[in-house]
Parts: structure tokens; C-alpha cells; sequence
């Protein structure tokens, strides 16, 4: 958490209960909770909204390649090749 270890924790304890008071600091503590708890879930909200965005920017993007992979085949020929009518003519019989 933060790199901060328990002396830490007890020495900012301290300094608050000393500054605040201790009437005040239950209240001080109780607020301080909820906007870390309203910081978390605005940010969880904004990390999910920007993998949402990802993904369909990607289903995008994988739609677009495919639709220019088949134009590109269509336009070069390079996809089935139709047989050639000539090529399956038999040879005249000589006599």
C-alpha cells in the first residue's frame, strides 16, 4: 500500500489525532474513506469504459481488414479462379 509500512501508519496516526483533535479525527477518518472508496469506483468506471472502447475499436479494425482483404481478392483475382471453357474442349480427332 503506497510503500508505507506500520511506524508509518502509527506516526501519521499521531500527527492527525494531534492536528485534528480527538473529536474530530472519527469523522475526518470516516470521510477520507468514502472519497477513497468514490475515487475507486470512478476509476474502475473509466478503466472498464476504456477496455469497452478498446475492444471495439479491435472488432472495428478486424472488420475493416476483412472487408479490404475480400475487395482486394475480388478486385485482383486472386480468389477462385473461374475455369477456362477452352481448357476442358477435347483435341479434334485426326483421321
Amino acid at each position: 500500500m503506497f510503500g508505507i509500512g506500520m511506524p508509518e501508519l502509527i506516526v501519521i496516526a499521531i500527527v492527525a489525532l494531534l492536528v485534528v483533535g480527538p473529536k474530530k479525527l472519527p469523522d475526518l477518518a470516516k470521510s477520507i474513506g468514502k472519497g477513497l472508496s468514490e475515487f475507486r469506483r470512478a476509476s474502475e468506471g473509466v478503466t472498464e469504459s476504456m477496455k469497452e472502447t478498446l475492444k471495439a475499436d479491435d472488432t472495428k479494425e478486424g472488420a475493416k481488414k476483412a472487408g479490404d482483404d475480400i475487395k482486394n481478392s475480388l478486385l485482383d483475382g486472386k480468389g477462385e479462379e473461374k475455369p477456362n471453357p477452352q481448357d476442358n474442349a477435347s483435341p479434334k480427332s485426326q483421321s
